[in-house]
């Protein structure tokens, strides 16, 4: 449990150097000048452990000792009890008396080794007084958690006596140079929970020059006070404020992390680039991808840690899974014949001894910069070289980077201030650790970008073989080595978990378009025209990114064909650096600790601490994210107060603040041990039993997260349609599920309805051998200038003879084309959009019929022939399918229908390659479905539809079934010169099942954001309520706020207690300030849009409420069974019940419109097909009703100019459809019915009032676009 309460900075603080008897024996032998004293072996004199005040301290000042202080550790010196200390002596040689308290001290620390650590050249009585010196330690417990040592080594002099007080020893300083002295060194270690390197070194500092003036003060009684200082001192929650402590004569920053899963970094990351270039900083980084067992050398202690951990954070998010020991003294030399891999750290005056006697070693001197290898037993081979793009790109932006902070200086004036000098040189640090952050992750994202193409998230499964042949021949000795580490298996735990970490969000923003495309579609993969010709991202050829505010003209965006197949490095990733903004920094001052430590001055430090946050909480009202951090300090200074229902309150105002950064297993804990008396109280504010009761759930809902990684591998036994169909998704080969039946219905022709392990390993092979040939056509120039940039050369015939000459026919998704033999050429021979006719059929040659095809175009009047004899049946097959794909793509204007039919045609040529058999061309035919959709199926798209209908995209498409579109929200673009480039496009907002929402750029219709979650309940509402925020209601009767620019969600609003059913913005005012927000059991809320405060809650005398509008500063709200219209307060002016004025109808109100300007209020019922319109002036008016043909029930509508858009479940050639009918509100007449999807409309919404959007059911789950007359 003490693992999860909050602790200060400090663990535990201790002082290592000799006793006085061992010390005085050494002075002696130094006076008989021996020249080499020999080193004695350092002892822990004293452990100061927090808390600092005793009980009866503590409950002389009735401070509220509840069960939750309670647990905290009660003493600052160990008890000679205890069998690790049982030998602790004072300096004077005398056993030091067992403390009366209970006493505990960090489980996980080693008191044994610690000495050694802290001296670990050996503990030598010098007779010249030496420079204060510090080094750092690493710990890491059996788990991997790492704790933190800073240990300051110092030197007292010493004569023939010393000096005495209080019992604790002081060495008096040698005034005249005539007498002889030794210096005896001893260490004070601060270890921490924090790798504060900087800070910690800061603080240390400061106590040495406050330990030198006092002859006759107790060492102890400083060390102790200083310990306190650092325990009372809590760290920075994630974020952007950083921690100011006055330690004097330092002011020292405690920086925060990032972000919660970011590491603290509070050292100089330039540190490696200074020891070594860049090229042998590339090698060490693939030592360690490559888990080698790693030894540093140098003769500085210090450089040893810092540089390991600067590796480390090299590495981030990737972390090292092994055994991390930056610093081995000399007794601990032996580890390093350790078997397993390891990154440790020796004094380079052992680099021989370690050279010789351990093997396979990559030994490592930071002193001079040198890579060797140790002796080894076997013809080790060379570290693998790292990817050569990913290589250059991180050379040359570690060349652009300025290493050395005097060349900064040199344009300024000298500053007198110390601490105006230490704040500017800590400024230039952070701003060169970005830097340095931003080319280190970028070159992670760069060598493993394309992991995430050979990924199955479904089942977890990894296709490490095709990945290693996506490589390039020279990258592959790399990526064979990384692909065996642990290391990597963690990696691809967390892509599999989709967790957007520091890779996953760098990758995302630095997606280039064609990647975007190629994630929207289920499609194999080959290589594009475009680099056939290396013509790698030209501008010429690039989407263009234009920097709209209002809805782009769809008929100028060409419907993309295919994916593109995206090359390992982009060079407009890689040579142009990323720039990322810096966040600004903001600083919080930690008030002063006053001395002697008792409780009352404790209690007035943590009083002033949350005075001063106060204030700061009242000035600073619109930061949300600087409130969090306030906020999370408050509470957390109030719970080490035992003020918990105070700082329960702070914690919950991290749901409208900043919910990322949420203690959720502190606040668990705080429950669990919270007094009974305390927990009624909680129990009787509302929003603290909502909290505790979410927090709970939380931990009763918490499931064992599948974190299994499967590498893919040929199945061995005979597989069942379901186990088919798994087998087939896990190799990466096609996930539409009704695809894979089909392919196992053609596997399976003339046999049992299984499918053996040489069938399916056949299938497979062929498959990839195709799509590598494929990727290694190499077209000349003079036939790639005739292909647009996207198309992929999909199929190659063999040579044939054809009535164009002779040559090789190729298919790309778009035409058909032949290959000149000889000189080769180019010669169009059709497009699937023009083809006119195909047919099979067989020419006389001699005594032989030779199978020919034939292909009749629109565009010409030669009939295009091929005598592609054995090959002739599947090419008719083939053509005939792109054909019917490519029809059915342009009538429905949906471009997922060519790329189904590419799958397909691949799906045909790979299993006629596989059977071998009679039957081939039959069991082909059973992936022929378009082809029969056209030929059993009418495709006519009704005219009106086909005008109207502009667009179709698939949300879906990188799930295995299709999902319902549950709610759309389009969103213009703003131009704002912070913002991303990105941020300029409209989106398009999309919420499918589950709390899943996908954002489409809405300028190219390409996926902008990847699935991302907001609980895990149906989603109800959206609604962008100003420029950087969307709100999204969910059935789990929470309010997700989401961030537009990062596409996160940081803030909460959970004071519902029902479905949230509908979010609405008061948008009188050009700013818009207040939102509502109502739930199913009728409860309205009225939101403060800029501090998230609740300015007014009622409840409405009805249950059900679906809907709410707001106009004229009334709210019109839809029940089950009325029409409410009340004011901003909740009162209710005007109801209109069902059963009194539908009497006819026994149903309840489905949804409902205003279209106030002409007094209307348009309403739909369940299950019905009728349109009622009323009067808005008199709800009691008798409804008009229209009826709408080839309808069932009404789901949807919203206005859009003088129209109402109608989306339902209707009927049409005998099917279930989603229809939409627009009908003009003048003359309350049907001017349109659109037939577009394939399923219930579930979704509309407006772009601006020129295109409206529609999306469908889980049949089809597909978004429509159509334009607005």
């Amino acid at each position: 449990m003490e693992e999860a309460l909050p602790s200060g900075l400090l663990e535990v603080c201790v002082l290592v150097g000799v006793s006085a008897e061992r010390a005085k024996d050494a002075y002696q032998i130094a006076q008989k000048k021996v020249r080499n004293l020999p080193p004695l072996d350092p002892e822990v004199l004293s452990v100061f452990v927090p808390p600092f005040i005793s009980k009866e301290e503590s409950q002389a000042t009735n401070l509220n000792s509840n069960n939750f202080n309670k647990t905290k550790r009660r003493s600052f010196r160990k008890k000679k009890e205890r069998p690790k200390i049982e030998n602790v002596k004072n300096p004077n040689g005398e056993q030091k008396a067992p403390d009366t308290e209970d006493i505990s001290v960090p489980k996980d620390i080693d008191f044994i080794g610690l000495p050694q650590l802290c001296f670990p050249g050996g503990l030598h009585i010098t007779s010249e007084a030496k420079e204060d010196h510090i080094h750092f330690l690493v710990f890491t417990d059996v788990c991997g958690n790492r704790t933190y040592g800073v240990v300051a080594q110092y030197y007292q002099p010493m004569q023939d006596g010393y000096n005495s007080s209080n019992g604790q020893a002081y060495w008096e300083s040698v005034q005249t140079a005539k007498a002889f002295a030794c210096f005896v060194p001893f260490a004070i270690c601060v270890i921490s929970r924090y790798p504060y390197f900087n800070a910690l070194k800061d603080c240390l500092s400061c106590l040495l020059v406050h330990l030198r003036p006092f002859k006759d003060v107790d060492v102890d009684d400083r060390i102790k006070e200083f310990a306190a200082k650092l325990s009372l001192i809590p760290s920075p929650p994630p974020g952007t404020l950083h921690l100011i402590f006055n330690m004097k004569p330092l002011q020292i920053v405690f920086p925060s992390r990032e972000d919660p899963d970011s590491p603290i970094i509070d050292l100089d990351l330039h540190l490696p680039l200074l020891c070594f270039k860049p090229e042998q900083v590339l090698q060490i980084i693939t030592c360690i991808l490559t888990e080698q067992r790693i030894v540093f050398f140098s003769s500085d202690w210090a450089l040893l840690t810092l540089i390991a951990e600067c590796f480390m954070l090299y590495l981030h998010p990737i972390q090292w899974q092994h055994t991390f020991v930056p610093i081995l003294s000399r007794q601990m030399l032996d580890f390093v014949m350790a078997p397993t891999s390891f990154l440790m750290g020796c004094h380079i005056d052992h680099f021989e001894e370690v050279s010789q006697e351990a093997e396979d070693l990559i030994l490592i001197s930071i002193d001079n910069g040198d890579i060797t290898h140790s002796n080894s037993s076997r013809n080790e081979a060379a570290i693998p070289e790292v990817p050569s793009r990913a290589a250059e790109t991180f050379i040359k932006r570690v060349g652009s980077l300025q290493l050395h902070y005097d060349l900064e200086l040199c344009h300024l004036i000298s500053n007198t201030d110390l601490n105006e000098l230490q704040m500017r040189r800590r400024a230039w640090q952070q701003k060169l650790n970005t830097e340095v952050q931003q080319i280190t992750l970028q070159f992670i994202v760069n060598i493993f970008r394309e992991v995430k193409d050979h990924l199955n998230y479904e089942h977890r499964v990894f296709n490490s073989e095709e990945f290693l042949k996506t490589r390039e021949p020279g990258d592959q000795p790399f990526y064979k080595k990384v692909l065996e580490t642990y290391i990597f298996h963690s990696f691809l735990k967390a892509r599999l978990n989709r967790r957007m970490d520091a890779f996953a969000r760098l990758e995302l923003s630095t997606q280039s378009e064609e990647a975007r495309l190629y994630s929207m579609c289920d499609s194999p993969r080959r290589l594009p025209v475009e680099r056939m010709a290396s013509k790698r991202f030209n501008p010429q050829y690039m989407i263009s990114k234009r920097l709209v505010i209002s809805m782009p003209n769809l008929q100028d965006i060409k419907p993309h064909d295919s994916p593109i197949r995206t090359s390992s490095l982009r060079k407009s990733e890689t040579e142009c650096a990323l720039k990322l903004s810096s966040k600004s920094i903001s600083t919080f001052k930690i008030p002063e600790i006053y001395f002697p430590l008792m409780s009352q001055c404790v209690h007035a430090y943590y009083t002033d601490f949350i005075n001063h946050l106060t204030r700061a909480i009242n000035i600073l009202q619109h930061n949300s994210a600087l409130l969090a951090r306030y906020f999370y300090l408050r509470g957390l200074i109030g719970l080490m107060q035992g003020k918990l229902l105070d700082a329960l309150s702070d914690f919950q105002n991290l749901y409208k603040t900043d919910i990322r950064i949420f203690p959720t297993d502190l606040v668990r804990k705080m429950v669990e041990t919270m007094p009974p008396s305390e927990r009624s109280l909680a129990d009787r504010k509302p929003e603290l039993k909502r909290l505790i009761s979410q927090v709970m759930e939380k931990q009763r809902e918490v499931k064992k997260v599948d974190d299994h990684v499967k590498n893919f591998e040929l199945p061995k036994t005979h597989m069942q349609l379901n186990d088919f169909v798994k087998r087939i998704q896990e190799s990466g080969i096609v996930k539409d599920t009704d695809t894979i039946h089909r392919l196992f219905d053609a596997l399976t022709v003339g046999h049992q309805k299984q499918i053996d392990p040489e069938t399916f390993k056949d299938f497979y092979n062929y498959w990839k051998e195709t799509e590598a040939e494929a990727r290694e056509v190499n077209l000349p120039c003079t036939v790639i200038e005739h292909l647009d940039t996207n198309e992929c050369v999909y199929k190659l015939s063999c040579s044939v003879k054809t009535n164009y000459g002779v040559g090789k026919i190729a298919m790309t998704q778009k035409r058909l084309f032949l290959l000149t033999e000889g000189r080769p050429g180019y010669v169009e021979i059709t497009t699937f959009r023009n083809i006119e006719d195909v047919k099979s059929t067989t020419v006389a040659f001699l005594l032989l019929r030779i199978p020919t095809l034939r292909i009749k175009s629109v565009s010409k009047k030669e009939v295009f022939e091929a005598n592609l004899k054995t090959e002739c049946d599947l090419w008719h097959l083939m053509v005939k399918e792109m054909w019917a794909g490519k029809k059915m793509a342009d009538d429905h204007k949906d471009p997922q229908y060519i790329q189904q039919a590419l799958t397909n045609v691949l799906l045909m040529d790979a299993v006629v390659g596989a059977l071998q058999s009679s039957k081939t061309i039959y069991a082909a035919s059973k992936l022929s479905y378009f082809d029969k959709m056209k030929n059993e199926v009418p495709m006519m798209v009704p005219k009106t539809t086909s005008e109207t209908l502009k667009h179709k995209i698939n949300p879906s498409a990188d799930e295995t079934f299709p999902q319902a579109v549950d709610v759309l929200l389009y969103t213009p673009g703003h131009l704002d010169a912070a913002d991303r480039l990105g941020d300029a496009h409209p989106k398009l907002w999309c919420a499918l099942s589950e709390g899943k929402v996908i954002v489409f750029d809405a300028s190219t219709w390409t996926i902008q954001q990847h699935c991302f979650k907001v609980g895990s309940s149906k989603l109800t509402c959206m609604v962008m309520v100003e420029q950087s925020q969307v709100w999204i209601g969910s059935q789990d009767a929470i309010i997700y706020i989401i961030n537009i620019h990062s596409m996160s969600c940081n803030k909460q609003l959970d004071d519902h207690r029902s479905h949230v059913m509908d979010i609405i913005v008061d948008n009188r005012n050009s700013i818009p300030s207040e939102a509502y927000s109502c739930s199913l059991d009728g409860t309205v809320i009225a939101w403060n849009i800029s501090t998230l405060k609740v300015n007014r809650r009622f409840q409405l005398p009805c249950k059900n409420l679906i809907s709410v509008k707001l106009h004229d500063n009334h709210l019109w709200c839809c029940t089950g069974s009325c029409l409410l219209i009340a004011t901003t307060n909740g009162s209710v002016r005007q109801e209109m019940k069902i059963e009194e004025n539908l009497k006819d109808v026994c149903s309840y109100f489905l949804c409902f419109q205003l279209f106030l300007e002409r007094d209307q209020v348009w309403t739909s019922c369940s299950g019905s097909s009728d349109l009622y319109i009323w009067n808005a002036t008199d709800l009691s008016r008798t409804p008009q009703k229209i009826h709408l043909q080839d309808c069932s029930e009404i789901t949807c509508m919203i206005k859009v100019k003088n129209q109402i858009w109608i989306g339902s479940r209707g009927i049409s050639q005998g099917k279930t459809k989603g229809k939409i009918y627009v009908i003009d509100a003048e003359k309350k007449t049907v001017e349109k019915e659109l037939v577009g999807h394939a399923d219930t409309v579930k979704a509309l919404c407006s772009a601006e009032d020129r295109y409206v959007l529609s999306g469908s059911g889980r049949e089809e789950g597909k978004i429509a676009i159509w334009k607005v007359e």
